[in-house]
């Protein structure tokens, strides 16, 4: 049963014309699948209704080709033929009774139009963002009067799709934004003072309003702080005041925090309900409903926020992400079962790889339509096979709780004497601490199954595992830091001498760490490299990281985090240096070539730290392999590696690894289904 506390996040509450038959509102975001996989956009969002989301929307929705942001994989309404992709996501969120709710936008510097090539379009002359040698041209009052039309039409089409929220994007990189921005610089009516300025989304709320008819609702998602200083919109200056100049006007307010880095924090550097103090006051300008997002696992905090008057739905991307059925379970009480949103923006770094959706706790997002997955539900088994997983990490606990689910009897023998492998090391460095979820969901699932056993100390060897006589064996074993320098790099070696000491992750996480002036080389670029920087330089070390990349911690850029990483490193006076490779050490100096000149240098060090490339431990494989293929390995049929054991990757994969494992066991096969075009006329 659920707890009371709770009911007030079950409560109907209006928007408009329609009504949210709870206060779960998923937010805006993107996904690497929109048009060009409608189908597998579809049941992503249906399954999000399914769990409970009262109202789920699409991600960015373009209304016109000057607004055009290819490559990336988004969503448009350009022309009737856009309407029939969007309509299937509607009817998915439609057939489990939760409203479908589309992102209106047109971007605004962020976008040049690679694909279209029309000019973009903005409120004054200046270049695009990034590294485009394309430019803006400012918008004149015919432009304006165009955009009005357009996006009056994208509303009439997003109507005849079936939505019933038409969102009204205020967002950093959008149209409506940049003319509320104080740095825009226009003179005429839509420029200068700050009720001139939101002219244009007074505007658009209002062909909005014209093009959506009597039964949709209109909201808007506004930037009420821009986190850029003096030069830029702050909640308590010009955040609440546009809101209050615009108060009535939408049927519904979705509040934005800077950028999407401001507004998406990793857990590295902000904890769940971060944005709080940007939201305090905004209900007392305006009386239509108030959605904030804060990065939302907690129940309490939840209904804390409603209750105080804070805001009136709880917004979510990534916590709907990582569990479609966040409401569900908080709905069912079975709070233990949520899987908690880690924080760590995997799911971010997939629209950059413009493909599906993926995420590091919910191994079937972004596979709910080409593989066939759900998040609460697997196929039974079709045997009475027993399997051995040896190996307590990412890719084991996923894959012996995932088999025990479908009803297999499993035995996961872990040689340490706690589990979480990787995840549980990794945990313990500097703001990691919330990837420890990862373990603690799959460890409370596996004590809730009595067809799996779990055996702590249980180092098994070859013949071990023989004598245990299982029908199937997995290895998720892991993998092993190198010591040799081996990496993006460097293909062989490196000539390493003995007098400067070589450490690796695995030494530093295993309490091993050195002391004075030490060189993080990280040829990784991902996080490792940096926390470890920064946990040697809390010790009172003299740290610098080397990296051949243009960028520390490079990888992050994908994950938001870079910039909050190099402020980090700084704050903690480590040292930083780019494009710059690790050819060997000697006589207490590392020696470098910088990756672009090839110029030399060198610097003393006293110590070096490694973070290069792994090796999978898998020399128990290879053993049981070659049993399996003289005859000697008993009733064993078959030997798999999983997760690290077989290609060390990051956590996200370790655990889609395991879940894959188990659900293609003794299936026909993989099933991978494609989005084809359509050649038909």
């Amino acid at each position: 049963m659920r707890d009371p506390r709770f009911d007030i996040l079950f409560q109907p509450i209006q928007i408009g014309p329609v009504v949210a038959r709870n206060r779960f509102y998923q937010t805006p975001h993107c996904n690497g699948m929109g048009n060009l996989r409608p189908q597998a956009h579809a049941a992503m969002r249906g399954i999000k209704a399914e769990g409970g989301w009262a109202v789920v929307n699409t991600e960015h929705c373009s209304v016109h080709p000057s607004g055009d942001l290819m490559p990336e994989v988004l969503q448009m309404l350009w022309d009737d033929g856009d309407i029939p992709p969007l309509a299937l996501m509607v009817e998915a969120v439609h057939e489990h009774g939760s409203l479908a709710g589309v992102q209106l936008a047109y971007p605004a510097y962020y976008n040049a139009n690679r694909m279209t090539r029309d000019v973009p379009l903005g409120p004054m002359d200046r270049p695009v963002s990034g590294h485009h040698p394309v430019q803006v041209r400012a918008m004149d009052k015919s432009d304006i009067k165009a955009l009005l039309g357009w996006w009056k039409a994208a509303a009439r089409r997003a109507r005849k799709a079936g939505f019933d929220i038409l969102n009204v994007d205020g967002n950093f990189s959008t149209i409506a934004f940049q003319f509320i921005s104080p740095r825009n610089q226009r003179t005429d009516e839509y420029g200068g003072s700050l009720q001139n300025r939101v002219r244009l989304l007074k505007e658009l709320i209002e062909v909005t309003r014209e093009g959506g008819g009597d039964a949709c609702a209109v909201s808007v998602r506004l930037i009420i702080d821009e986190l850029f200083g003096p030069e830029g919109l702050r909640v308590a200056e010009e955040g609440i005041e546009a809101i209050s100049l615009l108060a009535e006007l939408p049927d519904l307010w979705d509040l934005v925090v800077g950028t999407w880095a401001d507004d998406s924090p990793t857990s590295r550097f902000a904890s769940e309900n971060d944005h709080e103090p940007f939201m305090t006051g905004i209900k007392g300008v305006t009386t239509k409903p108030v959605v904030g997002v804060g990065r939302f696992t907690s129940p309490d905090t939840m209904a804390s926020l409603i209750r105080r008057g804070v805001l009136d739905m709880i917004g979510a991307a990534r916590p709907s992400i990582a569990d479609p059925f966040l409401p569900k379970k908080i709905e069912e009480g079975r709070y233990e079962d949520i899987r908690e949103c880690i924080g760590c923006n995997i799911c971010v770094s997939s629209h950059f790889a413009m493909t599906n959706l993926r995420c590091t706790q919910n191994p079937t997002m972004g596979e709910e339509w080409r593989r066939g997955w759900h998040p609460e539900r697997i196929s039974t088994k079709s045997s009475d096979a027993t399997v051995l997983v040896v190996g307590g990490g990412p890719a084991g606990l996923e894959c012996a709780r995932a088999l025990g689910q479908r009803g297999y009897q499993v035995t996961l023998a872990e040689q340490q004497s706690r589990l979480g492998g990787r995840v549980t090391l990794e945990g313990e460095l500097p703001g990691l601490r919330e990837w420890l979820r990862v373990r603690d969901w799959r460890v409370t699932q596996l004590d809730k199954l009595r067809n799996v056993g779990v055996y702590l100390e249980s180092d098994l060897g070859l013949a071990e595992i023989l004598e245990f006589d299982a029908d199937e064996v997995v290895l998720a074993t892991g993998s092993q830091w190198r010591a040799d320098g081996v990496g993006r790099a460097a293909f062989k070696p490196l000539a390493l001498s003995a007098d400067v000491p070589v450490f690796t992750p695995d030494d530093i996480m295993g309490g091993n760490i050195p002391s004075g002036r030490i060189i993080v080389y990280d040829d990784d670029h991902y996080y490792m490299g940096a926390v470890l920087a920064e946990k040697l330089a809390l010790a009172g070390n003299e740290v610098t990281l080397v990296t051949p990349a243009a960028d520390v911690s490079s990888f992050t850029i994908n994950t938001l985090e870079n910039i909050r990483t190099a402020r980090r490193l700084h704050e903690r006076g480590v040292g930083m240096v780019t494009h710059t490779a690790l050819t060997g050490t000697h006589e207490g100096q590392a020696f470098f070539v910088d990756a672009r000149t090839g110029t030399k240098g060198h610097r003393q060090t006293d110590a070096l730290v490694l973070v290069t490339a792994r090796l999978p431990r898998n020399e128990l494989f290879a053993a049981l392999t070659s049993r399996l293929e003289e005859g000697q390995a008993g009733r064993l049929r078959r030997v798999s590696r999983i997760g690290d054991c077989e290609a060390p990757a990051a956590i996200y994969a370790a655990v889609y690894s395991g879940h894959r494992f188990a659900q293609e066991f003794e299936s026909s096969g993989p099933t991978l289904r494609r989005e084809r075009i359509n050649l038909a006329a």
